[in-house]
């Protein structure tokens, strides 16, 4: 074994690309702190996400921190921003997506129980506070990542890339 050259990483992620269809998208529900908003821009051009509304106080792509960390990755995504968070609910169920909110809550099932195919937007909140009332209650599912350890809850970046994993590999896994 040994590591891909270009050429055999090229080769290896069109196979990919060639088994995802689906349409995704992400609500940032007052995601603020620029480096996670970053971290998140890049995770959502490598899953291949078509749309992010930045709602709220989110902060703006165009902010040099969320450059910094992006790379670059936000040009392979069309972003909404600013917008107010109830219009982008309202513009998110205008475009057919259903809303399925990540988030830490009452009657939230793992997010591996929940079925994500087809134009699903992922909904994170806020670093500290989560997803606000308005969010859960438009979204059509909530789902939570289940941890092991000592630790109750990841940062947000990481755990949006989790999700949008988890999101990716039941459509390349479905019968």
């Amino acid at each position: 074994m040994k590591n891909l050259d270009s050429t055999g990483l090229k080769r290896l992620h069109r196979q990919w690309r060639r088994s995802t269809t689906d349409s995704v998208a992400l609500l940032l529900d007052s995601v603020q702190t620029p480096f996670n908003v970053g971290s998140i821009l890049r995770s959502a051009a490598a899953y291949r996400v078509e749309e992010i509304w930045a709602a709220g106080r989110t902060e703006s792509a165009r902010h040099p921190k969320v450059q910094k960390t992006a790379m670059g990755s936000d040009r392979f995504v069309t972003i909404h921003e600013p917008i107010e968070t109830i219009d982008a609910i309202g513009e998110i169920t205008a475009a057919g997506y259903r809303l399925v909110g990540v988030e830490l809550a009452t009657d939230a099932r793992p997010l591996h129980e929940l079925d994500l195919r087809g134009r699903v937007c992922l909904a994170v909140g806020h670093e500290d506070r989560g997803l606000s009332q308005a969010v859960l209650d438009a979204s059509d599912a909530v789902g939570f990542l289940p941890l092991l350890g000592k630790i109750g809850s990841l940062n947000v970046a990481t755990a949006t890339a989790m999700a949008l994993y988890e999101l990716r590999r039941q459509e390349w896994t479905a019968d």
